[in-house]
């Protein structure tokens, strides 16, 4: 009960705020509403701030200003907001996916304490030197300093009582996500509820800065054979659960486009790079950086893709990758048929739709995109046009896609700001091709037939002794007297017989594996 009481304390505060900003009930959009919805809206506008720097914010601007205030939780949740511009608009969805993570910083005094309690030990006895902080987040901000043993490194620090503030924030966000679900059909197929869950599961990861640490350290192992790509190494000893110190990376954003032109960066290149590093730790090892905006990639002297902060990570199973690599392919290829196929097979359509149908739609979406350039394509309307055909097929929400389809629209949006004229499906096509080959393709079937093989060499040597077993219960069956019908008689000879066949079988399958095995490897080198 207390609980609730707060909740809806901080959900009537969040609307205050938001009203203060008249992106409670916008006026461009009242009239759409209800007329009782309509009064409460102009009353909710009085004395609202509509405009910032001599003109009227629109608003999205209204709706970002306003969560900024509100603090991390709904900053997170407006980054969020912005993958979804089927349910908010294109313009809102573009003024929202502008909300920075930029927050005032804390004191570098509340940081030193933190790290004091961390370690138990006092900030001189760690460091050399420790700066103001150089960047604020809505979770955490960023120090530099120095190392006794000497080097640089980058110190992140949770913000003071963050976890509870979070904690008390995204309980109210379900309680409110609940009540869409009851009271309104159309929310229910958007699943608010489970959009929340997602939120809140991700923002738990970021708020154990050793799940970061891990995270960095399992990305680094996954793209150590990736050329031109640099993921920071963890100092572990300096990293705690609010705590995370990383190796310090000298490097060029990649927003700082006159600075790469001046060290002679190929930006045309780098867009191609910025693609296919995610497309290869999406579908080639299933945990991506799920954060890949403009201010968490940089390029070194070297020219390396640098990658920081590692606080939202997806991940996708087996088949998911696999799904998810066919839909790209059968786009690739114009195969809208089997494109269609894969949907229903991995139930992303609702039973009951045509698959000739669907494949039609995506044909529609499809043909105009191809051979063109980004600056081409009018992306709000091909976005609308997928919108449009997942509410035609009922397509629900899935959660466990929803960080890749977020990074998805950011590391696009990277790479045409990189380069205007990047071809997004002539950068995916290797990558793609690539996991195509290894993982559906022969070598994958040279893999099952590998296993198979090893399975079979590991039951033929125990089939004697199954044999043996059988023939001594036939024997105290005979022993004991008991009475066999002529049809069991009959039954266990056949076992019998077919245990001696699987047995040549299984040594037989062993050899032939091996052979389909070489002569594959041998055509697909």
């Amino acid at each position: 009960m207390i609980d609730a009481i707060a909740d809806f304390a901080r959900l009537a505060r969040a609307g205050y705020i938001l009203a203060r900003h008249d992106a409670l009930v916008p006026r461009e959009f009242a009239q759409l509403a209800p007329g009782p919805v309509r009064l409460f809206g102009a009353a909710s506008r009085i004395g609202a701030k509509r405009r910032a720097g001599g003109r009227t914010l629109r608003p999205g601007e209204r709706l970002a200003a306003a969560f900024e205030r509100l603090g991390p939780a709904y900053v997170k949740l407006g980054q969020f907001m912005a993958t979804r511009p089927d349910i908010i608009g294109f313009e809102m969805a573009g003024d929202l996916g502008r909300l920075q993570d930029r927050m005032p910083p804390f004191s570098q005094k509340e940081a030193a304490r933190a790290i004091e309690a961390a370690f138990g030990k006092p900030l001189e006895a760690l460091f050399d030197d420790f700066s103001e902080p150089i960047a604020a987040a809505s979770i955490a901000q960023v120090h530099r300093a120095r190392l006794k043993s000497g080097g640089d490194v980058a110190v992140k620090v949770l913000r003071p009582r963050i976890e509870q503030r979070a904690a008390a924030e995204f309980r109210a966000f379900g309680r409110a996500a609940k009540a869409l679900e009851i009271f309104s059909r159309a929310a229910r197929r958007l699943e608010p509820v489970k959009f929340v869950e997602t939120l809140k599961a991700t923002a738990a990861i970021e708020l154990d800065l050793r799940m970061e640490a891990g995270a960095a350290a399992t990305l680094a192992e996954d793209l150590r054979d990736t050329e031109g790509v640099l993921v920071p190494g963890v100092v572990w000893p300096l990293t705690a659960r609010r705590v995370l110190t990383l190796e310090w990376v000298a490097a060029t954003p990649i927003s700082d486009l006159a600075a790469l032109d001046a060290k002679g960066v190929d930006r045309k290149r780098l867009a191609r790079s910025v693609i296919e590093v995610f497309l290869t730790q999406a579908l080639h090892k299933g945990f991506f950086h799920a954060d890949m905006h403009q201010g968490n990639m940089m390029v070194d002297d070297e020219g390396r893709l640098a990658l920081i902060d590692f606080g939202i990570m997806g991940r996708l199973d087996e088949d998911s990758r696999r799904t998810f690599a066919e839909i790209i392919h059968g786009f690739i290829t114009r195969n809208y048929q089997r494109t269609a196929e894969v949907h229903f097979k991995a139930g992303y359509v609702p039973k009951g739709h045509s698959v000739d149908a669907f494949a039609q739609a995506l044909r529609a979406v499809g043909e105009p995109l191809f051979g063109k350039a980004a600056q081409d394509v009018d992306m709000s309307r091909v976005l609308q046009q997928l919108f449009d055909v997942t509410a035609l097929f009922d397509m629900h929400l899935r959660p466990e896609l929803v960080l890749l389809q977020r990074t998805m629209v950011t590391v696009e949006g990277v790479a045409r700001a990189l380069d205007p004229e990047v071809n997004m499906w002539e950068a995916a096509t290797p990558v793609v091709k690539s996991y195509i080959a290894n993982e559906i393709g022969p070598a994958r079937q040279a893999r099952r037939l590998t296993r198979a093989a090893a399975k079979a060499l590991e039951l033929a040597p125990r089939l004697p002794e199954y044999i043996e077993q059988l023939g001594a219960a036939a024997e105290r069956i005979s022993n004991d007297r008991l009475a066999l019908s002529h049809e069991s008689t009959r039954d266990l000879a056949a076992a019998l017989s077919r245990q001696g066949r699987l047995t040549r079988f299984a040594l037989w399958f062993a050899g032939a594996a091996s052979l389909i095995l070489a002569a594959v490897l041998w055509f697909t080198r």
